[in-house]
């Protein structure tokens, strides 16, 4: 039984690999990166664990158990002693497979119910910011597969298409633009032989950088003629998968080709 008798429960789903979010807990680079500079975990029994908060503010506690990739346990207070002392509570963060990746549940057991309603806010911020900087991670080459991608729409032999495809996106990748409803590679292959046959020579080029925020990629790009001219323009929306790639795919035309 918890020497805590009051919890707070925080929920949050990532779509990432249970061991790609467990590192978070025991890497102090990750742990920094979500933390915040100057932040640090010794991930085994015993070991430290620090936050430094934006202001100056210190916490503190030791790991109490490390269960990878689905369990850690460590103790948490305030090195100023204020509003709990280190030592003071408890912290059981659960990593768990889930539909699109991994649910992460988080609870911390306190001493009182004013301390606990007073970090609610709290954990629900960091575990948003946690989510972010997985899943920013996550998608660290989202710009390359946002290019191979665009490419494959101008790759006019079948089998370099899929296979090119193939190393991108999921093969039961949704895709929907203007023209296109269609779920996986098998009816997008031919799909794209298609559009070229009516869109001769067209081929897709990115504008700017790929924009990336809690699994969600945003990518502009530009439709060029054979001789370099610009007929249309336009947006991709995309969802990545666990593993980075590209899950569904929306195409915003500004302008028509």
């Amino acid at each position: 039984m918890s020497p805590h008798p009051h919890q707070l429960q925080r929920t949050i789903d990532i779509r990432a690999r249970p061991d790609t979010v467990f590192r978070f807990f025991t890497d102090p680079a990750r742990w920094a990166s979500w933390w915040g500079a100057g932040s640090t975990i010794d991930a085994r029994p015993g070991g430290r664990m620090r936050i430094c908060y934006p202001g100056g503010v210190e916490a503190a506690g030791e790991v109490v158990t490390v269960r990878p990739p689905e369990t850690i346990v460590f103790t948490y207070g305030f090195v100023s002693g204020t509003p709990i002392p280190v030592g003071a509570s408890t912290v059981t963060i659960r990593v768990a497979p889930a539909a699109a990746g991994v649910r992460v549940t988080l609870v911390h057991e306190l001493p009182d119910a004013s301390t606990r309603d007073a970090h609610v806010q709290g954990w629900r911020y960091q575990l948003s910011l946690f989510a972010n900087v997985v899943s920013a991670e996550v998608a660290a080459g989202a710009a390359r597969t946002v290019d191979a991608w665009l490419a494959a729409w101008a790759e006019a032999d079948e089998v370099v298409r899929r296979r090119a495809l193939e190393g991108v996106a999921e093969r039961d990748v949704r895709v929907q633009d203007r023209f296109t409803s269609l779920v996986g590679l098998d009816d997008l292959v031919p799909h794209i032989g298609a559009a070229q046959q009516h869109m001769p020579g067209i081929r897709l080029e990115r504008r700017g950088d790929v924009r990336v925020c809690q699994g969600t990629a945003v990518a502009d790009w530009v439709a060029l003629a054979g001789d370099g001219r610009q007929v249309g323009a336009g947006m991709n929306v995309c969802e990545l998968s666990a593993d980075g790639r590209l899950a569904s795919v929306t195409g915003f035309w500004h302008t028509p080709a």
